[in-house]
């Protein structure tokens, strides 16, 4: 499926507060993205919207396609846990919570560790749809700031899976195509009801 050519270009977010999550089956959410000038005029103010819209819906991450926009960046709040202090572990090296909002631009992930772990996963652009996914514990994501500096984010944990789920939105994959078969069953009537006309 070709992407809107109006959801390629920065320029087209002129007003980033007439953004909105969209809901499947839309468009811009199979869209293929672009990569995007960190430093071109809109890009904070679009960020600054999602991450809006992101904790008015009680999420902790959202990816442009989800507004529209066939962009390669997303945005990831996950707290701490535990009274503000990060449950201790063998990997202390790597990150369970984001410690505050980060914008995440181009990004790419490596370094997948572990035997993947079912949970269950929800989506701000799919309302009433959850269920469980595999996904690797542990994930390195790369990505540029706001800033325009590229930075390396080691994760685990919830951070990890939702840093897995934000970058799928990049590729045209929402949680509905990773499913386990039994998530599967329990949700084919609440996709097929999203999927009929409104």
């Amino acid at each position: 499926m070709s992407p809107d050519p109006a959801h390629n270009e920065v320029s087209e977010a002129a007003d980033p507060g007439s953004l909105l999550i969209v809901d499947y089956p839309h468009p811009a959410l199979r869209a293929r993205t672009h990569k995007v000038d960190p430093t071109a005029p809109g890009v904070r103010a679009v960020a600054e919207r999602m991450l809006e819209l992101m904790h008015e819906a009680e999420g902790i991450g959202l990816a442009a396609p989800q507004v529209g926009l066939s962009w390669r960046l997303f945005v990831i709040d996950v707290p701490h846990r535990e009274n503000g202090r990060e449950k201790a572990s063998p990997a202390s090296d790597r990150a369970e919570s984001t410690g505050g909002p980060v914008v995440f631009i181009n990004p790419r992930l490596s370094d997948a560790e572990g035997a993947p772990e079912a949970m269950e996963e929800g989506c701000l652009s799919l309302p009433e749809i959850a269920g469980e996914l595999l996904r690797p514990p542990r994930i390195t994501v790369t990505a540029t700031g706001l800033d325009g500096k590229e930075f390396t984010l080691k994760t685990k944990g919830l951070l990890a899976r939702c840093v897995q789920h934000e970058f799928d939105h990049l590729e045209g994959i929402l949680i509905i195509d990773r499913f386990t078969r039994a998530s599967e069953l329990k949700n084919r009537q609440a996709v097929k009801s999203l999927e009929r006309p409104r």
